[in-house]
């Protein structure tokens, strides 16, 4: 998915006892194929279901087959471990584009960051704990969804834009135009709402992480904890449930890869590895 140009194709990758020619993009579809069927036996795996088409569009934007930047979307319930993954997986990306000076590797939109601005709801509630109570930020609505899919394919189309940033601490205060965001070679998202219709179809490649009810459970205490949401919390992973039900869970169906949140983080690490080093091969030595 770094699609990297101007740099000679050479492929370690060529599959043996092969009579006829094969393209790059069909032995890279072949190689990765074989990395995610591994995966997908272990124990302890980080998948658990692809779309075998998602191989090979991976292959089109590895072998240069396609050249437009790449957008993947990764959503999620709470708690899921969706915000993990997606930072370890730019982190990856960034120390990769770093160390064989590759510019403008991955941009991060935040779906976060679109929640609407109810800051004087927060105020006249008393308290943010009190605000949710009466406020329901477990539905897309709550969300400026329309203008994250403007953002994400007018980075796509190669233009600089300004996102807005979501203050978390517990104010719901939106400072819109804040963050400036370049174009680049992959642009990613993530949050609860990030495969939902509104925004869906910005994205070439949907994921969606799935987790077990206790560990979600567990995670989501601990954050409450950190956040001072006090005797809210219950009220607040209940109604999380009840909507979890109607606008994020139907989204597994619409992916093309869905993750476990209970994976080992290392895992996912290794496998990302793997992939980036097809580009590493194929164009960088």
């Amino acid at each position: 998915m770094l699609n990297i140009s101007n740099t000679k194709s050479k492929s370690p990758l060529k599959s043996k006892n092969v009579t006829q020619p094969i393209s790059i993009s069909d032995e890279i579809e072949r190689y990765l194929s074989n990395i995610f069927e591994k995966e997908l036996a272990e124990k302890g795996s980080i998948l658990v279901s692809y779309n075998p088409f998602v191989i090979k569009k991976i292959a089109g934007y590895l072998s240069g087959k396609i050249k437009m930047p790449a957008s993947i979307g990764i959503a999620g319930e709470t708690a899921s471990g969706k915000s993990t993954i997606t930072m370890d997986l730019i982190d990856t990306i960034e120390s990769f584009a770093t160390e064989f000076n590759i510019k403008d590797a991955i941009t991060r939109v935040n779906t976060d960051d679109y929640y609407y601005d109810r800051s004087e709801m927060v105020k006249e509630a008393g308290s943010f704990a009190e605000f949710a109570k009466n406020y329901d930020l477990d539905v897309p609505q709550a969300l400026e969804l329309e203008l994250m899919h403007k953002h994400i394919k007018e980075l796509l189309s190669g233009k600089t834009t300004y996102l807005p940033k979501y203050d978390m601490s517990g104010t719901a205060i939106r400072h819109d135009n804040y963050t400036l965001a370049r174009p680049s070679k992959v642009i990613i998202s993530e949050g609860l709402f990030t495969l939902t219709d509104k925004v869906r179809d910005a994205f070439d490649f949907k994921i969606y992480v799935d987790i077990d009810e206790d560990i979600k459970k567990e995670r989501f205490f601990i954050r409450a904890n950190e956040r001072g949401l006090g005797d809210s919390a219950e009220h607040i992973y209940a109604n999380a449930n009840e909507k979890a039900e109607v606008h994020i869970r139907p989204c597994k169906a619409k992916a093309d890869i869905v993750l476990s949140g209970s994976a080992d983080r290392i895992k996912y690490k290794n496998f990302l590895n793997k992939i980036i080093g097809i580009v590493q091969e194929l164009y960088l030595s």
